[in-house]
């Protein structure tokens, strides 16, 4: 793992802010969840920069995020098939990472919500 030590400390104090994340780990990383869902952790493989986060925001937003500022989002081979964008934290601003973890905050909230109901079927 490529991470200098108190990287992840903003993302921390920023995300445990929003309203049911709590911190945890994945795969031996820090990271931050919702309702026990990965809303961003630090990267672990060796494809990701070093001090990288990935966070979740969906296809859609991952790809506008990369096509908008490609210094600071990025997306690597091992990623492309989650719904993950990646964050260069040595890049970043303060209050662009806060978007950014409100945004995945979001559209996790929306992703539960979905999951709880029950589709109807045509008939």
């Amino acid at each position: 793992m490529r991470t200098r030590k108190g990287a992840f400390d903003p993302v921390r104090e920023l995300g445990l802010g929003l309203p049911g994340v709590e911190e945890s780990t994945m795969y031996g990383s820090p990271a931050l969840k919702l309702k026990g869902k990965m809303l961003a952790c630090m990267t672990t493989n060796k494809a990701a920069d070093p001090d990288s986060l990935a966070v979740q925001v969906g296809f859609v937003n991952r790809d506008l995020l990369v096509a908008k500022d490609p210094k600071t989002y990025y997306l690597r081979k091992h990623y492309e098939g989650y719904p993950v964008v990646l964050v260069r934290l040595s890049v970043i601003a303060r209050n662009e990472l806060r978007e950014i973890l409100e945004m995945a905050h979001r559209h996790m909230s929306g992703t539960a919500k979905r999951k709880g109901r029950k589709v109807r079927r045509p008939q």
